[in-house]
């Protein structure tokens, strides 16, 4: 059975930083995709930013240059390093995994608030 387990949320003030942390169990991670994605009150589930695993990324407009995604495939984990928080980045952040056979698994979510 797999499980992705978040951590790492909070609350930052704006122009601060987390980092969030996703682990996975129960398969092989080396040929999934592994991703963030964030969902705000009332506003549908966004992608935040991508990593194969081989290392390449993809990160929503909205993101690129503040924030980093890297994985660790030996200890099946995969980080969002997040600067230059902003208001707006405030959401609920989820960890997705999709496997080849297009099956993919959520986190529970991890909550991030940027207020000052």
């Amino acid at each position: 059975q797999v499980q992705l387990v978040d951590s790492g949320g909070g609350l930052v003030q704006p122009g601060g930083s987390l980092r969030l942390s996703c682990a996975a169990s129960g398969s092989r991670f080396t040929f999934a995709v592994m991703g963030w994605y964030r969902q705000a009150p009332g506003k549908q589930r966004d992608l935040v930013a991508t990593i194969t695993g081989g290392g390449t990324t993809n990160y929503a407009d909205s993101v690129k240059g503040r924030f980093t995604i890297s994985r660790d495939n030996a200890k099946n984990m995969v980080y969002l390093q997040m600067n230059s928080l902003k208001p707006e980045d405030t959401a609920v952040y989820l960890c997705n995994v999709r496997f080849p056979s297009s099956r993919e698994y959520w986190g529970q979510g991890t909550q991030v608030t940027v207020s000052s």
